[in-house]
This record gives structure tokens, sequence and C-alpha cells, in this order.
């Protein structure tokens, strides 16, 4: 007797046993919140390059912004409960998952993790809320993959600083009432918290964009802005400050990749039931059966790497490498499976009644985002030879 499409379409080897109540039910109440309020407007938002500012508040109350952060407002949750909704909302949109992580793991996490007592209390709170909105400015036009060549500066000028660069890619600058913006100076990178009102700020969204169309990225302009001293974030001098913020981003993608595949996945299982061609349902073809195959091999291989990062990450033990071990394995079969699943939909799939083919453009930003494919390889490469491969000759 065949089973049919049962439980075992969507979790083959039963990995929610794997995960305590608690994690399951942080979960489920994102799932269901994806299910309500993402997925019935998504392709509209889409299509429309609209970012929807009135999930905000609502993400906020689901406690989703700064969940993994203790205190000032920040949920506390463990690294796998964070991972878990990062996997929820993808599953939902990559442009609305990564405004979680803008908000929480960049800019956020680098005022909690390097910040002062005042500058937590000032705005840690309220963008745990939702009041305010932050975003997290390193990227520039000439300075992607090497950061450390990044041309923007920041000189003492009197009692306080000037900012002058540019900046580009950078999510919600447009909306954001505060950016976290990295420069060099005398005394190497430092980061500063700009008030995005602050004269010489200009933010300017980068459109008409292929992926990533319901959230907002940026090109920043810093015309001789200036600042306090008490503006630069007073724990961290140099890469290490931004890279600790981007390895908390990174980590999410780790999980968020698998629910944009895992909904890719689901959309053709179902579409390939549904669908019949010479007289019977197209899942019963050998070659659907094996692409559907295919994508649960690497679903549920993917969703246990994520869980393994999470739980080394909710220990204490998770190291860099092993974060570039998940972002570049999950992505790219994420990408594999998305365009997979726009096959077994036929020219149906590159419309936006399906979600395969955006979850595959939105993908497109997540390979490039927090680090390519190639700067991943790299520093997986160096952990397992000892030899940095980074720079050219």
């Amino acid at each position: 007797m065949e089973l049919g499409p049962t439980e075992l379409s969507h979790d083959y080897l039963d990995l929610d046993d794997l995960f305590t109540p608690d994690e399951l039910a942080v979960r489920d109440r994102v799932r269901t919140f994806v299910d309500e309020r993402i997925r019935p407007n998504i392709a509209g938002w889409y299509a429309t390059a609209t970012f929807p500012r009135e999930l905000v508040k609502e993400m906020a109350d689901l406690g989703l912004l700064g969940m993994h952060l203790s205190g000032y407002g920040g949920g506390g949750r463990s690294a796998v409960e964070y991972g878990l909704a990062m996997m929820e909302l993808e599953a939902g949109d990559s442009g609305i998952r990564t405004f979680v992580s803008v908000q929480g793991s960049l800019a956020m996490s680098a005022i909690a993790k390097f910040g002062s007592e005042e500058q937590k209390q000032q705005w840690l709170p309220r963008m745990a809320t939702g009041d305010l909105i932050g975003c997290f400015g390193l990227t520039e036009p000439s300075a992607g993959s090497d950061p450390a060549s990044m041309a923007t500066r920041a000189v003492r000028d009197g009692d306080g600083w000037v900012l002058t660069g540019t900046k580009r890619w950078i999510g919600l600058a447009s909306i954001a009432d505060v950016a976290i913006i990295w420069a060099g100076t005398d005394e190497g990178i430092r980061g500063f918290v700009v008030p995005t009102d602050t004269d010489g700020f200009t933010a300017t969204p980068i459109e008409p964009k292929l992926s990533m169309r319901a959230s907002i990225q940026c090109d920043i302009t810093l015309d001789a802005v200036r600042l306090p001293t008490d503006a630069v974030l007073p724990g961290v001098r140099g890469l290490k400050g931004p890279f600790a913020c981007l390895n908390e981003a990174r980590y999410g993608i780790i999980w968020g990749a698998m629910g944009a595949a895992r909904d890719s996945y689901e959309t053709a299982l179902r579409y390939a039931l549904e669908r019949r061609q010479f007289g019977t349902p197209i899942a019963s073809f050998q070659l659907t059966q094996q692409k559907l195959v295919d994508m649960v091999l690497e679903i549920q291989k993917g969703v246990l790497v994520a869980l393994q990062t999470g739980r080394l990450k909710d220990a204490g033990k998770l190291r860099p490498e092993q974060i570039s071990f998940g972002k570049l394995n999950n992505v790219r079969e994420a990408i594999a499976i998305c365009r997979s699943a726009r096959t077994i939909l036929g020219g149906n799939g590159i419309t936006l009644e399906h979600s395969p083919l955006r979850h595959a453009d939105n993908l497109e930003s997540v390979r490039t985002y927090e680090g390519t494919d190639e700067v991943h390889t790299l520093i997986m490469g160096r952990a397992i030879t000892g030899i940095a491969a980074f720079g050219g000759a």
C-alpha cells in the first residue's frame, strides 16, 4: 500500500523530535504569523516593490526584534529559537526575514555588543518595540568582500567627529532612525551611532531590483556628518566589530534559506499531486519524483546543519568557519531547490501566483550578502589548510 503525501512529505526524518516544546512553540507562533500576514500579501508587495512597514510593530509584538539579545528589551531567546523563527519568516519571504536580521542581528547587536550603557539605554528598548528602526553601514561601492579597504573616514574635530564617505546596499537605511556606520580613523576602524536626521546623512533606495523587492536597500552618502564624541561605539576597534555582527546575521541565514527551500518544495509537491498530464498526476512520473526526493534530502540535511550550528552557538562553542559551512551549504542548496521546484510548475512557475522563482530570485541576494560563496569557501579553506588564500597576487 502506498503511503501517499503524509507527514513524511514534510519531515521525513522526524526532525521535530530534536526540538524542545518551547522551541517548537516559537516556531509555530511565527509560522502562524507568516500564514496569516505574509502569504496572502507577499505577491503584491513583491510586484510593487513595497516593504510592508505595518508588519514592524506586529513582529515586535511577537518578540522577533532582538529576540536573541538579553536585556534592554531583548527577548533573551536561544540561538535555536531565533533560528527557527528565521526559517519560518523566510518561508514567507527573504525580504521580511532580512528586516529582522538587519534590525536585530546587525544594528541592535552592534549596540548591545559594543555600545556604552548610555547608547544601549537610548536605542535598544525602542528598537525592540519597533518604535525605532536601525541600519548597518559597512559595505561600500568599492569595498564589498574587502571591508578593510573602506574609504569612509571619521576624523576628530574639536569635541566631536566628522564622517565623510559612501555606503552601498544598506538595508532599511531610508526608513531607519539610527545607522551604525563603520569608518576608518587614525585609531583603526571604528563604529559610530548616527541618528539619520543628522545633517549630511542621505539614504537613497536602490531601484529597480530583480531580487529582494519586498525589502529596502540603499546608497548612503555621508557629507561631513558631524557627531559628538560619545557617538563612537567604545567597546571595539578594528574589523572584529562588524565581523562579529555579520556572523550573527550569517547564522540566521543558515536557517532562513531552508525556510525558502521548504516553501518551494511544498509548493511543488502540492502542484505535482494536483496537475495532471497524460491522464495522471505529474507526481507519478519518475523524473518528478526524483526532483522531489532530491529536495527532501537537501532540506532535511540543511535543517540538521542549522540545528547543530545553533546548538554549538547556544553552548558558546561556535567558530566562524562553522558559520561559513552553514551559510555556504544551505544557501547554495536552497537556490538549487527553488529552481528545481520551479521546473515542476512549468510555465506557471514564472508567475507570482507561486513562490519558488520569487524565493530563488531573493536567494541570489542572500547568496551575495553577508559574504559571497567565494568568501565563505576561502574561510573554510583557511580553516582546513591553515593557509589564507584571500587577496590577489
